[in-house]
């Protein structure tokens, strides 16, 4: 029976009743904060309900300290449980009662009330004892508390087998052993004498650094700050990986192979042969050639690669290429939106015959676009470098098409048009020996011309998709706010570039002010970009009389690929500062030049062209926008991604 002064559990900790039950409650005192977390012990009172609490002995007890205090001096501690030949007292007559219970066939799988066990080990239960004697069971290993008589409001146990006890001791020595390894580990990780079977305790800081997790067990154990760059950190200064290893795409939950599932072979299907020769012009380390362009006299002809001729919408292939956006470049190499393996059936030239959706336009006597017709074609296609192109800009193939493109640049600028033009580099890493290599991009005109005809195809596609009531994705992009006054060279360049407001895809045309247009859409990379593999579905499906998708799935669709997308550009950037970074690395002797393009922080800012990338950089005198200085690199970060540009004296 609990009344005033009895000894109970509450919250599996021992509780002293302090006033009878009132309104069918009991006040009971407890310890909130023991005295090895504070100077002094703090305790508590709180009014409970009968089933919130289980009798250890009616009472009554001299105070909730005295059993406290007899418990600290007699029970064993809760790190004492596995230990068969513990020379606790208290812990060996527990030991005996449990040989001698075990010992009779018609006891030793009982249950035992608490008292019942006490009498035979102990003696006598007294109140103040109570606590004491029942953590000592609690904190052995001979005897099992029921937990389901414990939610009846009885406290019993059971003795356990000799083969459960040896199973349970065998377990407790090996996670003791693991703790005591794991313990030597983390004092080797906090000085960085790592030994090679280390390794398998650094899972956990690995799937930080590649951003699959927020937290490391073995950081927080060491002290050290849970971040990815922390992580990144930590793995290079253990040596368990090297300067080469790039995390970025993974961070961003982007996979670095390309797609697996290989589209089914072309269908055969009526086309329209076009005659004459079409030109793919593309850099030339281009693997995946997925346009080309031809004049016959009369029509501009825009041959885009076909792979909607086998994927359909919402088919596994659809899927996936809307999860991945677009094409990850990155300069260890490409993971392509479609699978390698379906190159060779869609891409344009690799073949005798290609296979194409083709964008057929006529254009007006300004250059404009008068009519625009979508058909399926073979084509029979050339692969030409941007500097073959070049080299035949006066041929008679390749003139008409040059005329064309500077005919556009010219009707665009009048539509209000910006271009701007800033360094590109190329990066590029050994597979094998894992050397960077940076190489300044060429302005080719006939990269320029082709840029062209991929407007004029965008803006085509816009048009018949507008004219036939045909649910599309167009791109759009509001007018920038250009001042008045814009610098010369680059720092004009730059000063553009920020003047830039957003791309916007949705299912209503609009002007797109940067290109001068005003309706546009993205057909031309059907093969690296899902935004145009969806428009070549929806174009296909109109071509073939089927059902299209709605505005609203379309719109759902498009903007779940351009996320991605967007996701897959940002591993593209943070992968390229990686890499920079390791080629400085690799060329600690390197300087460079760095042009002045803005100067409106108190800090200016430099383009370096050699690396295709900008930076602030204090000069050791006063420069002009557009002025040079010579740089090298210091302080470089592998896993913040920073470095210190400093001026050459």
């Amino acid at each position: 029976m609990i009344k005033k002064n009895s000894l109970v559990l509450y919250k599996n900790s021992a509780a002293l009743v302090t006033e009878e039950a009132a309104n069918g409650k009991f006040t009971v005192k407890f310890l909130s904060v023991p005295a090895t977390q504070t100077k002094k012990a703090v305790y508590g009172e709180q009014s409970v309900r009968p089933k919130d609490i289980l009798l250890l002995h009616e009472g009554p007890a001299s105070s909730l300290e005295a059993a406290l205090d007899f418990a600290e001096q007699n029970a064993p501690s809760e790190d004492k449980i596995y230990d068969l030949n513990s020379d606790n007292k208290i812990t060996g007559l527990i030991k005996e009662c449990w040989e001698l219970l075990s010992s009779d066939d018609s006891t030793k799988n009982q249950s035992h009330s608490f008292e019942d066990l006490v009498s035979l080990f102990y003696g006598d239960l007294k109140a103040d004892q109570a606590w004491g004697l029942f953590a000592a069971l609690k904190n052995t290993v001979f005897f099992m508390q029921n937990l389901k008589d414990q939610m009846d409001g009885k406290i019993t146990f059971t003795p356990r087998s000799k083969e459960e006890i040896d199973s349970l001791v065998k377990k407790a020595d090996e996670k003791g052993k693991e703790a005591e390894l794991r313990a030597a580990f983390i004092d080797r990780l906090k000085k960085h004498e790592l030994l090679p079977e280390d390794s398998k305790f650094m899972g956990d800081v690995e799937a930080l650094a590649l951003g699959k997790t927020d937290k490391s067990r073995t950081m927080h154990d060491a002290h050290l700050k849970e971040s990815p760059e922390k992580a990144h950190k930590l793995l290079l200064d253990t040596g368990l990986w090297k300067i080469t290893r790039n995390p970025h795409p993974l961070r961003w939950g982007l996979s670095m192979h390309s797609a697996s599932e290989c589209l089914s072979r072309p269908p055969e299907e009526e086309r329209v042969k076009v005659e004459g020769i079409s030109y793919a012009i593309d850099d030339e380390w281009s693997a995946d050639p997925d346009d080309a362009v031809a004049f016959d006299g009369q029509y501009l002809w825009v041959h885009i690669a076909d792979p909607a001729s086998s994927v359909m919408p919402e088919s596994s292939i659809d899927k996936s290429a809307r999860a991945r956006g677009s094409t990850l470049y990155i300069p260890e190499g490409a993971a392509r939106m479609l699978a390698e393996g379906s190159l060779e059936d869609y891409a344009l030239g690799l073949n005798e015959i290609s296979r194409a959706l083709s964008f057929r336009i006529k254009l007006a006597d300004d250059g404009s676009i008068e009519e625009c017709t979508v058909m399926k074609t073979i084509v029979d296609v050339k692969r030409l470098t941007y500097k073959q192109a070049d080299d035949e800009k006066d041929s008679a193939e390749l003139k008409p098409l040059f005329d064309i493109a500077r005919k556009n640049v010219e009707r665009r600028k009048k539509a209000g048009s910006v271009q701007i033009n800033m360094p590109e580099v190329h990066l590029s890493v050994d597979p094998e020996s894992k050397i960077v290599s940076i190489r300044n991009v060429n302005h080719f005109e006939s990269g320029e011309m082709i840029r062209e005809m991929m407007l004029l195809a965008g803006e085509g596609a816009a048009k018949f998709a507008f004219k036939n009531n045909i649910p599309f994705p167009y791109v759009s992009q509001e007018a920038p706010d250009i001042p008045a006054e814009i610098p010369e060279g680059l720092a004009g360049q730059y000063r553009l570039r920020r003047c830039m407001k957003r791309r916007s895809v949705g299912v209503t045309p609009a002007m797109h002010c940067s290109l001068g247009l005003n309706m546009y859409t993205q057909v031309t990379s059907p093969l690296r970009r899902y935004s145009d593999l969806i428009a070549h579905e929806q174009l296909r499906a109109f071509l073939d009389g089927r059902p299209l998708i709605d505005k609203d799935t379309m719109l759902m669709r498009v903007s779940e690929g351009d996320a991605a997308m967007q996701a897959a550009k940002k591993a593209e950037r943070k992968s390229n500062t990686h890499w920079t970074l390791v080629y400085l690395l690799q060329n600690p002797e390197w300087t460079g030049e760095a042009i002045c393009v803005d100067k409106s922080q108190k800090v200016p800012l430099f383009s370096i062209p050699e690396l295709g990338s900008e930076s602030y950089i204090m000069p050791s005198k006063e420069v002009e926008l557009n002025e040079s200085i010579r740089i090298k690199a210091a302080n470089i970060n592998i896993p913040e991604l920073t470095v210190d540009y400093l001026p050459v004296e």
